[in-house]
């Protein structure tokens, strides 16, 4: 399955990501319009820890 439905088209994308945009600076730097504690607010919130899911404590929603 293609993501991409034209050859310019952006991927799907979950939509509290639909305006981040990631891109590499001269210097090889990760440069983002989004800060790091708003990616791990939104990662907490979404993905869950593979490390973390068995450990007692872990919120797993």
């Amino acid at each position: 399955m293609n993501i991409f439905s034209r050859k310019n088209d952006k991927p799907k994308v979950n939509q509290e990501l639909k305006d981040f945009e990631v891109k590499i600076n001269a210097l090889g730097e990760l440069t983002s319009n989004y800060n790091i504690d708003q990616i791990n607010e939104f990662l907490n919130k979404n993905v869950t820890d593979k490390k973390l899911k068995d450990r007692n404590g872990y919120k797993n929603e």
